[in-house]
């Protein structure tokens, strides 16, 4: 007999103006909320949101969830100097690499060129090596010292665009998680900025545990996509790692039944993109390297089953993943609704928590 079924639906070419929405200005947060929990939280794992407060969150999840952090550490990444010639400049280091070199991002009236050196912060100084980056966009140099060390003792918090004041002791202390250890980030894991030591022993108590992979989270995470061909678009580059401990921990909680909680999208990028190098027959592959994993609706998700989450830049990839991950017109309905009831957006802003959808191109 002739098979009669309809033929399912094709995917919905999606194009960067499905991603642009108007946020008003008001509503981007510029200082965190007084306490980490007292965020606001909105439930958006059914069709009707329901609004909470971040502390919560346990009353959303189950005993059993197994909750996953990016541990990176945030490093003062932000230079203020000066050329040999007087010129100011200002760098935003994007990576430290070995043998005192750095890669950055440089802002000057002339670009320096090679064998030029820079004197930073009145303190130290620094080589330029060349140009480096994918593009070439960036600079390679060498510190006259450690640069984790030097950038601590005389850098800045690398506070992001949107926020217009200069970095304050505040920013040291709430622009860094609780589970922060390991240095190398130029942007905060914003949704695991909601979390305090008290919330992750509650949750503990509830039988929810936690395990950490580490994803340093470049300043492309700031980027707005510009190719309105979304397949036209080159995706920055981020160093992460996922350990056998954590690839273990998640495999024990998906047999017995549990969820896999992402806190974050950076989280949330380390882990399918440890899925995405996994062997046939496996969940994900264990180790360290680069991911330029660009994730869109119509992409299949592996390994987790919630995502919580901060809003996001319109047009931007983030945008783009919490679509794939939830449903696009779930997604926008949620940003509508975090709009009308004044959330507050970004890395200072309030959260939500999403269950990923099966039907990935809705």
């Amino acid at each position: 007999m002739q098979n009669t079924s309809p033929a399912p639906a094709p995917a919905r070419a999606y194009t960067l103006q499905d991603f642009d929405f108007h946020l008003p200005e008001a509503l981007i947060a510029q200082h965190p909320a007084p306490e980490r929990t007292s965020a606001r939280l909105v439930d958006g794992r059914t069709a009707t949101p329901c609004d909470l407060v971040f502390n919560q969150l346990p009353t959303l999840l189950q005993p059993g969830d197994l909750l996953v952090f990016n541990n990176t550490r945030v490093i003062k990444a932000r230079l203020f100097g000066h050329k040999a010639t007087g010129g100011q400049v200002e760098m935003l280091v994007e990576r430290v690499l070995h043998n005192q070199e750095v890669w950055a991002h440089l802002r000057a009236s002339k670009a320096p060129q090679p064998g030029a050196r820079l004197r930073l912060a009145n303190a130290f100084d620094a080589e330029v090596l060349g140009r480096c980056g994918p593009d070439g966009g960036m600079f390679h140099l060498r510190f006259e010292g450690d640069p984790h060390e030097l950038l601590e003792a005389h850098g800045h918090v690398p506070l992001p665009p949107y926020i217009t004041h200069a970095d304050e002791e505040e920013d040291a202390r709430r622009y860094q998680t609780v589970v922060a250890r390991h240095p190398g980030a130029v942007a905060a894991p914003t949704a695991a900025l909601h979390f305090d030591a008290a919330l992750l022993s509650a949750l503990a108590s509830q039988g929810i545990e936690h395990v950490e992979v580490t994803l340093h989270v470049g300043a492309g995470t700031f980027q707005p996509v510009r190719a309105d061909n979304l397949s036209d678009h080159r995706m920055h580059s981020e160093w992460f790692n996922v350990t056998d401990e954590t690839i273990k921990r998640i495999q024990a909680t998906k047999a017995r039944g549990g969820r896999i909680v992402s806190v974050g999208t950076t989280t949330l990028r380390a882990l399918e993109s440890a899925a995405r190098l996994a062997a046939p027959g496996e969940l994900m592959q264990a180790g360290s390297q680069d991911t330029d994993i660009f994730i869109t609706p119509g992409f299949e998700f592996k390994v987790a089953d919630l995502l919580i989450t901060n809003f996001h830049l319109p047009k931007s990839t983030l945008m783009m993943l919490v679509s794939a991950f939830a449903g696009y017109s779930h997604i926008r309905q949620l940003y509508d609704h975090a709009i009308q009831q004044q959330y507050r957006f970004f890395s200072y802003g309030d959260a939500m928590l999403l269950e990923r959808t099966a039907h990935p191109h809705a």
